[in-house]
């Protein structure tokens, strides 16, 4: 939930808070890559070291911490300006460049960790996508809170200054770190470390190699599939609050009330996919058929012209359900290749969350550095009768449709078998 709730919190408003105290729209997303490279060369490393010694509460409440004391830094004041005395544009970048890095370390930490436990859980294929489902439930559910709190923030605190709409956003996170930090309480003293009982290759300790995993055409399969689910995810989520304002006019509000629409819909999804039984092709039909509704919803988002922006609440709803679909067969196809090697499923988890970060942070850096400041500030009194194309339309609709054809054509040719379909009769944690 903190993880969720701050990574909601990222993708959102990160671009449009930085470009609204007046950094470029390219030191903005340099921001955002410094953080998103950071992320990724941690997956590496956390995954190494937890194949190697485990504890997986130990990395999820360490990194937990570090995501609660840097965020709030994140969207907070300038720390090198105060501490030097004065302010440019320079030393803003490289400020929230470095506490946006110290962030994605601790959330990538988390992440590994949290994510590896599923496949520690249980060898079971369905147990494994109802966790994932519910995974994903509680991550709808995290943005679904961070928007309610955005909605609050904004309609009581109005920004008239680069000041105030520092200590909107201020609050946005102090509100969310608190939010996340109780469910990580809950999380770590209700929840049992996993220690495996089954042994790999003869040996429960014995850390499986990384050239295993390079070996199987069905780890690149599945790294393809899941790196464009994250793109269709991250990218849409970051261009979404510039479209509805920049692009449809439609007012403040909607950048919570759209994007909460989309998060209802996921989570209703989420939690109705538990009760599915999962085989390999079933994975694969509800994961096309996810692709199939967002190359829908992207061909509307670039032809929708400001005079109907009202059809975006109903795009919302598609989109919802096809993120749901997308990410957690996307993720459950992770499951289904780690099946029973356990000590190297962080690696696994690890390394596509690694190249996950790095072509998200560098989708969105290209994407930002086209934008101009005068498309990021049209006024609503413009006027543009025709559908206006701008890098943010082409963003949120034209690069998630092709990441989701090229997902669907992936996955159709995957070769995925669920062995594990019986229940177990023993668990696997000691």
């Amino acid at each position: 939930m903190l993880n969720d709730i701050t990574a909601a919190c990222w993708f959102t408003y990160l671009l449009l808070f930085l470009t609204d105290i007046g950094l470029s729209p390219g030191n903005a997303a340099t921001v955002m890559l410094s953080g998103q490279v950071a992320d990724g060369l941690t997956t590496i490393v956390a995954g190494e070291l937890i194949d190697r010694f485990g504890r997986f509460k130990i990395w999820h409440g360490a990194g937990s911490m570090l995501v609660a004391v840097s965020f709030s830094s994140v969207f907070g004041g300038c720390i090198p300006c105060i501490f030097y005395s004065r302010s440019s544009s320079t030393l803003r970048t490289v400020g929230y460049s470095f506490f946006a890095a110290i962030f994605n370390v601790g959330w990538a930490a988390t992440q590994v960790s949290h994510m590896s436990m599923i496949n520690c859980i249980t060898l079971n294929s369905t147990s494994r996508v109802a966790l994932a489902s519910c995974r994903n439930a509680f991550n709808m559910v995290a943005n679904l809170s961070l928007y309610a709190v955005a909605l609050l923030v904004f309609s009581i605190s109005k920004a008239k200054s680069h000041v105030d709409i520092e200590h909107q956003y201020r609050m946005i996170a102090y509100i969310s770190i608190f939010i996340g930090c109780c469910f990580v309480v809950v999380f770590l003293v209700g929840t049992k470390e996993p220690s495996l009982k089954v042994a790999v290759h003869g040996d429960r300790h014995a850390r499986i190699s990384w050239s295993y995993w390079f070996k199987k055409v069905l780890y690149y399969q599945v790294a393809l599939a899941y790196v464009l689910t994250r793109l269709i995810i991250n990218v849409s989520q970051a261009f979404l609050a510039y479209y509805v304002i920049n692009d449809l006019h439609m007012a403040q509000s909607a950048t919570a009330l759209v994007p909460a629409l989309i998060y209802v819909f996921s989570f209703i999804v989420s939690v109705t996919l538990q009760e599915v039984v999962w085989t390999g092709q079933r994975l694969k039909l509800y994961y096309s058929a996810g692709g199939i509704l967002w190359m829908f919803c992207g061909a509307v988002i670039l032809i929708l012209p400001t005079s109907t922006s009202a059809f975006m609440y109903v795009v919302s709803f598609v989109i919802g359900v096809a993120n749901a679909l997308m990410v957690v067969t996307g993720v459950s196809m992770q499951t289904v290749l780690v099946g029973r090697d356990l000590n190297g499923c962080a690696f696994v988890c690890g390394s596509l969350s690694f190249l996950d970060k790095i072509l998200c942070g560098l989708a969105l850096y290209f994407l930002e550095s086209f934008q101009s400041n005068t498309a990021l500030h049209i006024s609503k009194y413009n006027p543009l009768d025709a559908t206006y194309i701008s890098v943010t339309r082409y963003g949120l609709g034209l690069v998630p449709a092709v990441c989701a054809f090229l997902g669907v054509a992936v996955t159709m040719s995957m070769d995925l078998h669920a062995p594990y379909a019986k229940y177990l009769t023993e668990s696997l944690l000691e």
